[in-house]
């Protein structure tokens, strides 16, 4: 039986995963999207989403979600709720590149690879539980529902003393909270955060679990200890922000495609291409910068935008049969 060859195989969801299902849809390339069981993304842990266009209300983070997974569906890509558990790409692009799951494997000309990147979570109790509901990883998405709240945030790098000083506009507290009395962000960006009058410090301690308030329904507590002494101090909080990094989600494409010291893949110039012919990268599988869904977006046009062109400008490979057209659509 001879297997389909995918025009295009989008590995992963969220707004750059779906972004190119939409466009490469609507050039009639018939796209697969391996969304993955958790499909949507880290948008579908936000609630309130107040800062994407076009939603002058706002919008839950699912919802939006559910609305970029439908509009991609309406034009015709097709979607498996599935994850993507090996990828095998060819060097060349002289083969069809190759995606499992499980013990099907599909074809493709080309990949969007748009797995996305988890954030890092200090793994304590509470925070699973109370993450959405007083506990998040991104004041610049976050922070105006903390207007005038006391707050910490946990992490010692450039990305903590951002989401620090970004908060401060809104919080009347802001506390950095590091487990060490030095931090790896760089001097410029402390020296920064330490001018800002409501922002506080506590070093050297680390988040032992946050707690409910008394109808368990949001933060009311950090309780942290000092990694010197052993001591404890509880800190009440109604806002907790985690900035100690992230997991770019590359693991089944490592030592495929180049990626940088941290796991982003590395894509060339200004476009989405990866050092692999007919592989393309997107959203915060790539970005470690900017990591908003408005960005993920566009960047998920750019790879299907790319994807078309290649597809325009190189033959089939030998070894399946083609799915779709090959055209390149307009606006």
């Amino acid at each position: 039986m001879e297997r389909r060859m995918e025009n295009v195989v989008i590995v992963g969801s969220g707004p750059a995963g779906y972004t190119a299902a939409l466009y490469t849809a609507r050039a009639e390339l018939e796209p697969l999207v391996l969304e993955g069981f958790a499909w949507g993304g880290l948008l579908q842990q936000t609630t309130d989403v107040e800062n994407y266009p076009g939603f002058p209300e706002g919008i839950m983070g699912p919802d939006l979600m559910s609305k970029f997974r439908a509009q991609a569906e309406r034009f015709g890509a097709r979607l498996e709720t599935d994850d993507a558990t090996a990828i095998e790409l060819s060097a060349d692009g002289s083969e069809p590149h190759k995606v499992w799951v499980g013990d099907e494997v599909h074809l493709a000309r080309t990949v969007v690879l748009a797995m996305g990147a988890e954030h890092r979570k200090l793994g304590v109790p509470g925070e699973e539980e109370l993450s959405g509901r007083g506990v998040s990883y991104c004041a610049t998405c976050d922070a105006a529902f903390f207007k005038q709240a006391t707050t910490l945030i946990v992490g010692g790098g450039d990305s903590a003393m951002e989401e620090a000083i970004f908060l401060s506009k809104f919080a009347a507290k802001v506390t950095i909270v590091h487990r060490r009395d030095e931090f790896r962000a760089s001097r410029i960006m402390v020296d920064r955060a330490r001018e800002v009058p409501n922002i506080e410090w506590l070093t050297p301690y680390a988040v032992e679990e946050f707690s409910a308030d008394g109808d368990g329904r949001s933060l009311a507590v950090a309780r942290l200890r000092n990694t010197v002494d052993g001591s404890e101090l509880s800190v009440p909080v109604t806002g907790a922000f985690v900035a100690v990094g992230h997991e770019p989600q590359s693991h089944l494409v490592q030592g495929q495609v180049e990626v940088d010291d941290a796991g982003y893949v590395v894509t060339q110039g200004r476009s989405t291409r990866t050092n692999i012919p007919g592989v393309f990268a997107a959203g915060d599988l790539v970005d470690h910068t900017y990591r908003q869904a408005i960005t993920a977006s566009a960047s998920g046009c750019q790879a299907a935008l790319d994807a078309e062109r290649y597809l325009r400008d190189n033959p089939a490979p030998a070894g399946g049969v083609a799915g779709g057209a090959a055209g390149v659509a307009g606006d």
